[in-house]
């Protein structure tokens, strides 16, 4: 009986060792995002991803109410 316990314990560690192994190749291959351009605000200077912005020629905001203080 205790070996056959042995043998449950030792399928279980080799099992759950392969699943980690796997998990770490899975996130080597996983392509990496691009860093995404960072702006600051015209008005308060606070720095933020260029897609969350709002835009108004060449000056950047972080919220309309400091797009339209600046205007």
């Amino acid at each position: 009986m205790s070996k056959f316990l042995l043998l449950i314990l030792a399928v279980v560690a080799v099992w759950w060792l392969a699943k980690g192994f796997r998990r770490k190749d899975a996130a080597k291959d996983a392509p990496e995002a691009a860093p995404e351009q960072m702006v600051n605000c015209s008005h308060c200077g606070l720095y933020l991803p260029q897609s969350e912005a709002i835009a108004e020629g060449e000056k950047f905001f972080c919220c309309a109410e400091h797009r339209r203080r600046a205007g």
